[in-house]
């Protein structure tokens, strides 16, 4: 060991090196499209139509308050000057406003326009809103029912990028502060783009930061040796800097789930660390000199953690099964990340290590004689009580049944978003003042090729699928191309509000079919296909939730299918909307078939470390449980199981496991050296217990240190994670010498 220390201390200072830079390339990103699940029908069907059309998601609104009216001159010229201005911005396609919105007139001689609002003329503001907000068109998409905010709707790149979003943003909020408005509010992706990607930066800073601090308490009470602290820092910050490091190396790029990272890789390294320090310290107490004591801590720590390490990697390698890119990332970076922590422990660590003395790592104190006393107190309950502990795991395990069925899927937005912050207050915002973000379409398709959406029998179908959908009151600014004829009806009968419908008869149809193409301002190819075969039915809906959604689509499904012609027309939903609440159903499945086959790997890893059913069983058992414990506190805290929270369970059985190899391979060890059941149990509680118990107590302070997060997902994340872990501890240290008790009989 003395031969290649210095040599694997140099090749790790190259590569902390090489981290640094790879640290500078970290790139962040942040897209509900990420979400999509691939190879999803449905989405191959949306995205094939928005070929054809512009994305649902194409848009940002921005919503200028004031109270109690809108309709103030003064007001009304800086917000119509500002829709003006805001179409020269990086990214702004076009610009619509009240203020700039006319209404077609027929005049004996042809269709023309009179203003919505005569801005220049203030004695009719009053017939101008009352006009206004009896037209289901403006109001909740350009002005809300109180008549208190008005909206411009800037049309922005589909599939937008992160650097189009800032630079669009920065544009947007130096021109907003050129005015005076009372106060104004953004709603579309670039905005979520550009405020969630500045979060997850701060969350990866934030929790990197108090998790080292958390850790250097815990080193402190453990060793409280400045050497010692030292060491166990270092190398948890090296391990934490050369994965992160990788990861810009590698181009990969960090979402939504990224703030994991610091304090995953922070934990995962002070369990390597404490185990192999530990275990170091007691061969240096015995006797052992510097050379040997690494050699054994090697041999009997290495392996047990070099086995932890891949369970725990396999565990978030079974996230690799979710048809959803940000939890297969994740997935693959932790695995990525888990191994570097245990490389930089088992080779760097120890290379340290070979340099100090007992003494100049640990104070020993009384606290070594009050983990003796604890252990032992342990050990005794386990042998004394064995039938409250049977008791205790059968109740456990029946009211986890009972909070797993009341597991709910219904995924809301809202739910996601960050907590005291502007981004999630602009969308309760538009959630209650106007149609709110969540889109759904519904393409409509003729069946006869020769047949066109905007024949009139197609028409009258369209027209009435929109009239149902309109009816459901979480149902927001429903449009389709019967918006263009039933303006021009409108316009036929003095634009009087009750005119606003389809025309009753085929021959006015076609005359009014014969003036659609020339009123101005009219794009039907928003609305419809270049070959006029397609047309879209396009509404917003408020964020009620994923499941509520579902059977709203499948009653509207029905009803099509009782009261729509569908020999003429093929209906079918579709929108992003729709593609991410899909993520509801493929976390279910995947969430199950992940673990399945992760278990199986463990299993296959543990039958290949000891050899024997018998041990297969007393390792499995004790991992289930929390596992089911996670389960159910989705259910009892009425929890949403969502892309985020799904992540929870591969993380849980990856990290529980570890406790049980350790707790199992020491005791192993002691039943080859001729000792029986009892003896080798005891052993194990009294030279690996306090390690488990350490580790197990970082775990959960570690995790616990995500409550700081802004994030709802995370603080979710970290309790469930936080509770579960200390669960396990307690199932291995209580169920494990039951087990071994009862199925390794001498």
């Amino acid at each position: 060991m003395r031969r290649y220390r210095l040599p694997v201390l140099l090749g790790f200072a190259f590569y902390a090196a090489l981290a640094i830079y790879g640290c500078f390339q970290l790139q962040f990103s942040f897209d509900f499209q990420q979400f999509f699940p691939r190879g999803d029908e449905d989405l191959d069907f949306f995205l094939e139509f928005i070929e054809e059309f512009d994305g649902d998601d194409n848009f940002l609104l921005v919503a200028l308050e004031r109270e109690p009216s809108v309709f103030d001159s003064t007001f009304l010229r800086q917000a119509n000057e500002f829709a003006i201005q805001v179409r020269d911005l990086p990214g702004v396609e076009n610009a619509q406003s009240l203020t700039s919105f006319g209404y077609p007139i027929k005049t004996p001689f042809a269709i023309t326009t009179i203003p919505a609002i005569h801005l220049d003329d203030p004695s009719r503001y009053a017939s101008d809103s009352a006009r206004i907000m009896a037209d289901e068109r403006f109001v909740g998409n350009l002005i809300n029912k109180r008549g208190t905010a008005l909206v411009t709707v800037l049309k922005t790149p589909s599939l937008i990028n992160l650097d189009q979003s800032r630079a669009l943003m920065t544009g947007l909020d130096s021109l907003i502060a050129t005015y005076d408005f009372p106060a104004h509010h953004y709603l579309g992706p670039a905005y979520f783009q550009t405020e969630l990607v500045d979060l997850q930066i701060r969350e990866v800073v934030v929790s990197a930061i108090v998790s080292g601090l958390l850790v250097t308490l815990v080193m402190f009470f453990l060793f409280r040796r400045p050497l010692g602290i030292a060491v166990a820092l270092v190398s948890i910050a090296l391990g934490l800097l050369l994965f992160m490091g990788t990861l810009g190396l590698l181009g990969r790029e960090l979402n939504a789930i990224a703030a994991l990272y610091p304090v995953l890789m922070i934990i995962v390294g002070t369990s390597d660390v404490i185990h192999i320090m530990s275990k170091y310290i007691d061969e240096l107490r015995k006797g052992l000199t510097k050379e040997a004591a690494i050699r054994v801590a090697m041999k009997e720590i290495g392996l047990a953690t070099l086995l932890t390490s891949l369970t725990t990697a396999v565990g978030f390698a079974s996230l690799l099964t979710s048809r959803i890119n940000p939890i297969r990332d994740f997935g693959i970076n932790a695995s990525i990340g888990v191994m570097i922590a245990y490389v930089t422990v088992i080779l760097f660590t120890t290379s340290l290590l070979s340099y100090l003395s007992v003494d100049q790592i640990v104070k020993i104190g009384r606290q070594q004689a009050f983990w003796d006393r604890l252990l032992e107190g342990w050990y005794q309950f386990t042998q004394r009580r064995t039938g409250l502990i049977k008791l205790g795991a059968a109740a456990t395990i029946l009211l986890c049944v009972l909070g797993i069925s009341m597991i709910t899927t219904n995924y809301r937005i809202e739910s996601t978003l960050p907590t005291d912050r502007k981004v999630t207050e602009d969308f309760l915002f538009f959630e209650r003042e106007l149609s709110g973000f969540r889109p759904f379409e519904m393409a409509v398709i003729t069946r006869d090729s020769s047949d066109q959406v905007t024949d009139y029998d197609v028409l009258r179908e369209i027209g009435k699928i929109e009239d149902h959908v309109k009816v459901f009151p979480f149902v927001q600014s429903t449009a389709s191309i019967t918006a263009v004829y039933r303006s021009i009806n409108q316009a036929f009968n003095n634009n009087r509000p009750d005119a606003y419908v389809l025309p009753a008869d085929e021959g006015r149809y076609r005359q009014y079919r014969a003036l659609a193409e020339r009123v101005p301002d009219v794009n039907l190819n928003l609305l419809v296909s270049k070959d006029r075969r397609k047309a879209r039915i396009t509404s917003r809906m408020d964020d009620i939730g994923a499941d509520s959604i579902k059977v709203f689509l499948e009653n509207t499904t029905a009803w099509i299918n009782t009261n729509v012609d569908t020999s003429l027309v093929e209906i079918r939903a579709t929108g992003t909307g729709l593609i991410i609440d899909k993520n509801a159903e493929y976390i279910r499945r995947n969430l199950l078939q992940g673990l399945g086959i992760a278990i199986l790997i463990v299993c296959v890893l543990m039958a290949l470390l000891f050899q024997n059913w018998r041990m297969l069983v007393v390792s499995l058992i004790p991992n289930l449980l929390p596992l089911l414990i996670a389960g159910a506190m989705l259910g009892y805290l009425g929890i949403e199981l969502e892309a985020g929270v799904s992540i929870v369970f591969a993380v849980i059985f990856g990290i529980a496991v570890d406790d049980t190899i350790h707790f199992l391979s020491k005791y192993k060890l002691a039943r080859r050296r001729g000792l029986d059941v009892t003896e080798s149990i005891h052993l194990t509680f009294r030279e690996t217990g306090k390690a488990i118990v350490l580790t197990s107590i970082v775990l959960f302070f570690g995790f616990l240190v995500m409550l700081f997060s802004a994030s709802p997902p995370s603080v979710t994340i970290g309790l469930l994670i936080s509770l579960t872990l200390a669960s396990a501890l307690i199932s291995d240290l209580m169920l494990i010498p039951l087990l071994l008790r009862w199925l390794d009989r001498d």
